[in-house]
This record gives structure tokens, C-alpha cells and sequence, in this order.
């Protein structure tokens, strides 16, 4: 079994919520003021920044302040980790069902004879 990997905790978590994604989503076209990535969401600003700070923690993600306008960027590298876990589970689970196949396969010769 592989290890635990902290990181792999933080992103799930930070795409698990739809406003999060939504925010995501929004960024992969540029950066954004936290105001732009408000306004579609109808929540107050403190609930945004909760949103914002989730982002962050996972590294998907980086804001800069200039002045009163925070801006957000998003970190399209942070997902690799994820991708790499998943694409591990594929090829897991690929090799057992061919050997289900392979098995049920054999089975069925052998009922045949």
C-alpha cells in the first residue's frame, strides 16, 4: 500500500467543494481580483477568503496584494501530485481487472469442456 501523502489530503479536499472549483475554474483563464471570484458566488467576502485560504494551503492557488486589490493566480503544477496518484491507481486497477478477465476467461473454458 502506498504511503500517506499529506499533500494528496489538502487538494482533494480543496476540489471537493464546488465553489472552489468554480474558483478554479474561473482562474485557469488568468489571474483574478478576490472581488471578480466573489461576485458569481453571492457570498460575503470573509467566506470567499475561507475559500481562497483552502486554495492556498493545497498550492493550487498564489496571491499577491497590491494595495487594497488582492489578486489570484492560479498554480496548475500543485495538481500533478493528484494526477500522478490517479494515473498509479489506474494502471493498478487496469492490471486486476485483466486478471479477473484472464481468470473468468479461463473458467469459462474450462465449464466448456
Amino acid at each position: 500500500m502506498a504511503k500517506h501523502d499529506p499533500q494528496l489530503d489538502l487538494l482533494f479536499h480543496a476540489l471537493a467543494d464546488p465553489t472552489r472549483r468554480m474558483m478554479l475554474n474561473r482562474l485557469a483563464r488568468g489571474p483574478a481580483p478576490v472581488t471578480e471570484l466573489a461576485e458569481p458566488t453571492g457570498f460575503k467576502l470573509p467566506t470567499i477568503l475561507r475559500h481562497l485560504a483552502v486554495l492556498e494551503a493545497a498550492g493550487l492557488v498564489a496571491t499577491q496584494k497590491d494595495g487594497r486589490v488582492r489578486s489570484c493566480a492560479f498554480q496548475p503544477a500543485a495538481l500533478r501530485p493528484m494526477a500522478e496518484w490517479m494515473e498509479e491507481q489506474r494502471r493498478l486497477w487496469e492490471g486486476r481487472l485483466d486478471r479477473l478477465d484472464d481468470y473468468v476467461t479461463r473458467l469459462m473454458k474450462e465449464r466448456e469442456t
